[in-house]
């Protein structure tokens, strides 16, 4: 079968110097797995665009290669140029991007003042948009292997901005299944084959669809470490087995049919998981606009720990580094003396409810 590589070899990263077409700026933007991300504008039209800088190398140019080819969804930040240039002696490729100015997904959440609760409807809808883009990138034999909040951007910060899903610094082209070894993972997100040394295919990112589903109806993740880790012993066996549940108050006007969907799509057994076809046949994602508008409490959780997703992303930012290598020699780093206030919170009602 061709690769995705193969397919788009028409798209050449150009070699003229990007300072020619390209104003950069110091603003940093965020950072990527492979590279920061800094604020760019077309010298002819004005235009504002994101630039992700990469040292070359085949990883680099796997992620370039297989962003570009999903680029025609309109949930994916589309690629606008590449150029191949050196710096300092060092061949880098420089990515220009659509300038996402709508901010991260759950931070559009919790900052939202007038619109009234978060709803369940609403997170149908963002589960509906997320699974357009996992559609677009399984039907090209792409599995992206880091789906998560921090990776889904909007547009702009209006009322009728675009979700889309961006860096693709794990994502890896899956013809056929068990393909994929290395252990590229974010921990909160991780399916539990991929914890392990066994192979495993692109439904690693049903499991992570599962997650965020999870958080988008509550404000908290259905797996994480009691001891303020990153990944836990105890974390990794409860992903293991799947254990979670839907506790009350949070969980307690939220349909069972969006129960039911996580559940498929937090399968432990891949085989028995999910296919994203399934997930978004199913009438919850299918027809979300049907789906009552049961306000959340995912706001107000947000909203009471606002310091927790940026000590997550924390986490998460200290684990990524070691995360790459072969399993064997992985080694997790855990945040020193952590301590989640919104856990806290959750463990202090659950002693109050059991006196």
């Amino acid at each position: 079968m061709q690769s995705t590589t193969a397919r788009d070899s028409t798209r050449q990263p150009k070699s003229s110097p990007i300072t020619e077409a390209y104003e950069i700026s110091n603003t940093v933007l965020g950072l990527g797995i492979n590279g920061k991300v800094v604020q760019c504008t077309n010298r002819t039209t004005g235009q504002k665009y994101a630039l992700k800088v990469l040292h070359d190398n085949p990883k680099a140019r796997r992620e370039v290669d297989l962003h570009w080819a999903a680029s025609g969804c309109r949930h994916i930040v589309n690629i606008v140029d590449v150029f191949e240039n050196s710096y300092s002696g060092k061949a880098c490729l420089l990515v220009v991007m659509e300038c996402m100015e709508g901010g991260e997904l759950f931070q559009r959440i919790q900052d939202r003042q007038d619109e009234g609760p978060f709803t369940e409807r609403e997170a149908a809808q963002i589960m509906h948009e997320i699974c357009v883009a996992v559609k677009y990138l399984h039907d090209l034999n792409i599995a992206h292997r880091d789906l998560k909040p921090e990776n889904l951007l909007y547009t702009s910060p209006a009322v009728n901005a675009v979700l889309k899903l961006t860096d693709f610094g794990f994502a890896k082209e899956t013809f056929t299944k068990d393909t994929l070894q290395t252990p590229c993972y974010t921990p909160y997100y991780v399916a539990p084959e991929v914890l392990g040394p066994e192979k495993y295919d692109k439904s690693c990112d049903i499991w992570s669809l599962g997650v965020i589903m999870y958080i988008l109806l509550c404000g908290f993740p259905p797996f994480y470490s009691n001891h303020g880790l990153a990944i836990s012993p105890g974390m990794k066996k409860r992903i293991r087995l799947g254990q979670f549940d839907f506790p009350n108050p949070e969980w307690q006007n939220v349909s069972d049919q969006a129960k039911k969907l996580i559940q498929g799509m937090l399968n432990v057994d891949p085989t028995k998981r999910l296919s994203i076809d399934q997930v978004m046949k199913n009438q919850w994602i299918a027809q979300y606009t049907a789906v009552p508008q049961t306000p959340l409490h995912t706001g107000r959780v947000l909203r009471e720990g606002e310091d927790i997703w940026p000590e997550v992303q924390e986490e998460m930012t200290r684990s990524l580094a070691t995360m790459r290598v072969d399993y064997d020699q992985m080694h997790i780093k855990a945040l020193d003396n952590s301590n989640n206030p919104l856990l806290n919170k959750r463990r202090k009602r659950a002693e109050e409810q059991t006196k």
